[in-house]
């Protein structure tokens, strides 16, 4: 019966209703209320659970704390300290509150605190730009350097900073890593011949990178004006995180399919022609899987590169707090490790996008 309604309103030119009477039987009504289930409904679960499984542990070692607090209170000076410790741990007094994993809600306070902070340094840049715009005007008429904001930055302005650095760190893997790559793959005598410095370099910790480049950028840098510290991360972050572009660009052009090598040989390409025009299409699918590789690894070093070079950014936002011991100091790190986070992934889905277009194949996460 409802194939045959759905034939007669094709028939008459009211083919738009079948979608309509589908959605009214009962099986794709039922199809379409476990996809809802499926897309929706278990996210959100998945959700709750985390954020109640969140706020339960968060409780569990605020009362920990604060029992550890009174006790020792008691200890050492007594009830009355005690009592008193008790009083102001109750009272909410930021003096004396247990510092231990925020709660959720403490975690989304200090998320609009730091936007808050945002807008009032943005306020302050705007008004110190205002105030030397006719100085920096003629200091760049007689080409001197202009004078330069130097206050303290905020934490967007340091998630700015720190996607500058992966970004160039990206660029120099990506530069380094697919010429090497292709070179390689293309001779099995080099390929065989430097596998060694590649096997020995890969899994070199990205703390000794950052020395080994500070050893050489420091000196090349001495009496320049250049910022070494930002030379110093995305130069690090690049030579951590190109072996895998370099080792899959290598396995992409050494596997290219014989028969596309013959059809270039046949055609008479030059090497230049059979490298763009046959092995970089070929090679794409894999080189595109080191590249997002490549990035991931890139965003997860900076932070360590970044705390250990003293270059503003992510990795020193989480220091200083850790080292401020604020109040609201553990919670604004968790919110730098959700920013972290969404971060990563955006990245992640971004290269997977760009993969898409240019290889045109369905790849998954």
């Amino acid at each position: 019966m409802k194939d045959r309604s759905i034939h007669i309103l094709n028939f008459v030119g009211l083919g738009f209703f079948e979608p309509a009477i589908r959605l009214a039987t009962g099986e794709e009504v039922k199809k379409n209320l476990i996809g809802l289930f499926k897309k929706i409904l278990l996210p959100i679960l998945s959700i709750s659970l985390f954020l109640i499984l969140w706020h339960s542990g968060a409780a569990y070692l605020y009362n920990v704390e604060k029992s550890a607090r009174i006790e020792k209170a008691l200890s050492d000076r007594g009830e009355t300290a005690a009592l008193e410790m008790k009083t102001c741990i109750e009272s909410g007094d930021v003096s004396c509150q247990p510092n231990t994993l925020p709660s959720p809600a403490q975690v989304w306070m200090a998320y609009k605190s730091l936007l808050a902070d945002h807008r009032i340094i943005t306020e302050k840049k705007a008004a110190f730009a205002e105030k030397v715009a006719t100085t920096n005007a003629k200091r760049e008429a007689q080409g001197l350097s202009l004078i330069e904001y130097t206050g303290r930055p905020s934490f967007v302005d340091q998630i700015l900073t720190s996607l500058k650095t992966v970004f160039a760190g990206f660029l120099l893997a990506l530069f380094i890593a697919v010429p090497i790559g292709i070179m390689l793959g293309l001779s099995p005598t080099l390929r065989s011949s430097v596998n060694w410095l590649i096997q020995i370099f890969k899994p070199v910790s990205p703390v000794v990178w950052l020395l080994l480049v500070f050893m050489i950028v420091k000196t090349l840098t001495r009496g320049s004006d250049a910022d070494s510290a930002f030379i110093i991360s995305f130069i690090s972050v690049g030579l951590c995180s190109m072996w895998a572009t370099l080792v899959n660009t290598s396995m992409g052009v050494s596997s290219v399919d014989k028969d596309y090598i013959n059809v270039a040989k046949v055609l008479q390409l030059n090497v230049g022609q059979k490298v763009f025009k046959i092995i970089l299409p070929s090679s794409f699918p894999l080189i595109f899987t080191g590249l997002r590789i490549t990035l991931s690894v890139a965003w997860m070093v900076l932070i360590a590169i970044e705390l250990l070079a003293q270059s503003p950014g992510l990795g020193s936002f989480v220091w200083e707090e850790f080292q401020n011991g604020a109040n609201d100091s553990n919670s604004k790190i968790i919110v730098a490790m959700f920013v972290i986070g969404i971060i990563g992934f955006l990245l992640d889905r971004i290269m997977l996008t760009i993969q898409k277009f240019v290889t045109f194949t369905e790849e998954t996460a």
